[in-house]
């Protein structure tokens, strides 16, 4: 299913610009990919669908901060403290994992992953296949909830989400 929501991002920039399923779903066939992992990826890619739907982000280029708007006034609700923390629950610390947990922080805190945006982030993780979730898998799951919202990562993030850490050397 990863295999083919790369080839989406990497075909369609914008959420807006990816034709519709069916016509997906030939164009999928037609590259190669199964018939399981295309339903796999379209079912996943209709409930981002609906996640996003009624959220708007706009990045602050000057913070390099992405913040979350509801669409519509009366969506509004009361913005997440700085003091307050995100508890997972039982299912989501193990379908999550430690790994993608300690990156879901380092998002966090890095005001690349705003809080409505994570939310977004664990639930599209919580329909993904696999228990725990591979940290490659996770970045993608966030470049698709980038991707659906139509907010690019800066640079350093769509490096950090983009490159594998294998072979790098610390410095």
């Amino acid at each position: 299913m990863f295999e083919v929501l790369v080839f989406v991002y990497e075909n369609y920039w914008r959420s807006d610009a990816c034709p519709e399923p069916e016509q997906l779903s030939r164009k999928l066939s037609a590259h190669g990919f199964e018939a399981e992992e295309i339903r796999d990826a379209l079912q996943w890619l209709d409930g981002l669908s609906l996640a996003t739907q009624g959220v708007q982000l706009t990045r602050n280029d000057e913070e390099g901060s992405v913040t979350v708007a509801p669409r519509r006034a009366a969506e509004a609700t009361m913005p997440q403290s700085p003091d307050s923390m995100r508890v997972y629950s039982q299912s989501e610390q193990e379908h999550l994992g430690a790994e993608c947990l300690g990156f879901i922080q380092f998002l966090e805190g890095s005001n690349v992953l705003p809080c409505d945006m994570r939310e977004i982030v664990v639930e599209r993780a919580m329909a993904a296949p696999g228990a725990p979730v591979a940290l490659d898998e996770l970045k993608i799951i966030v470049l698709m909830v980038h991707w659906s919202t139509g907010i690019e990562p800066d640079a350093l993030v769509l490096d950090e989400l983009c490159e594998s850490h294998e072979g790098r050397l610390a410095h």
